[in-house]
């Protein structure tokens, strides 16, 4: 299923005919230009590269550069695959551009959530925490952690402090609202995930 790279703009609100206010974000979607080709007979599967995004030629390696410069293109930011059922439909040097998508229909949404840092047991996975009151110690620790003599070690998928955020995140069925050929928007019911000016891969949802 094709899809296509964007840029999050930042969230918004829209109108629909009755009057009520649509929360929605607002992606930069392409145009992407397709770098690559790949077919069953060749490379053993198919699909399409599809580049977006400006970035200097000396920030990437020389193996990608050679991949854009062999597609006789300039370095892009992003470079992302798809798989396809027929590759035939696709020629490198032509661009995806965001009227691949119709107003209601859905998509799925992939980008990379906003890094939270190193967080406690409160913040991470919403634990109470302890008695606010005198004498009391342990207000936001996570508490025992162990499982006595046997089996003698923490058991895998403990929620403890750590890393929080900052983690690949697909968020599905969501809505398209409005599509802005002109001005390569597109316009997506709710939210998601990832930090202003973030990319985020957009794709038909099965």
């Amino acid at each position: 299923m094709m899809g296509i790279i964007g840029r999050k703009v930042g969230m918004t609100q829209i109108f629909d005919e009755s009057g009520e206010a649509i929360p929605a974000t607002v992606i930069e979607a392409g145009p992407c230009p397709i770098v690559q080709v790949k077919t069953k007979e060749k490379d053993g599967y198919a699909a399409v590269q599809i580049g977006f995004g400006a970035k200097r030629e000396k920030n990437l390696t020389k193996p990608v550069v050679g991949q854009y410069k062999k597609a006789g293109l300039s370095v892009r930011a992003m470079l992302k695959e798809f798989r396809v059922d027929d590759p035939s439909e696709y020629t490198t040097g032509n661009e995806i551009k965001v009227d691949l998508f119709e107003i209601g229909k859905r998509v799925n949404v992939t980008a990379t959530s906003i890094g939270r840092g190193f967080q406690g047991t409160t913040k991470r996975h919403g634990f109470t925490g302890g008695k606010a009151t005198h004498g009391v110690t342990t207000h936001r620790l996570p508490g025992s952690i162990g499982a006595s003599a046997y089996p003698s070690r923490v058991i895998k998928g403990k929620r403890l402090p750590g890393r929080m955020g900052g983690k690949q995140v697909t968020v599905k069925n969501l809505q398209v609202v409005a599509v802005d050929a002109e001005q390569s928007l597109l316009v997506i019911r709710g939210s998601i995930p990832g930090p202003v000016r973030g990319f985020v891969l957009v794709r038909p949802a099965r």
